[in-house]
């Protein structure tokens, strides 16, 4: 998976959110806010560029303090979301 072209996290009043920039976001039209886990796994994911659940587990777990097992649910969680919203391909 990649995070799609467009797509950037920015701080707004103090949240974490991701907006569309440009083209190829001229249809989300939203913004889409994340808590402090869910922005430093889209950080992750945009510099691993290719990124798997298991990569961005990985990085979760080196992180913070959490069993593998709960990561990966939250990964495939906030993962999920990005695909619901159609922020990754």
């Amino acid at each position: 998976m990649k995070l799609k072209e467009g797509f950037v996290l920015r701080d707004v009043c103090g949240e974490q959110v991701i907006m569309g920039e440009g083209i190829g976001a001229l249809d989300f039209g939203r913004l889409l806010c994340l808590n402090e886990t869910a922005a430093f796994l889209w950080k992750k994911a945009g510099e691993q560029g290719d990124f798997s659940v298991d990569s961005l587990t990985d990085a979760l777990c080196e992180e913070y303090d959490v069993a593998r097992e709960q990561a990966i649910a939250d990964v495939n969680s906030i993962v999920g979301e990005w695909k619901k919203v159609g922020v990754v391909e």
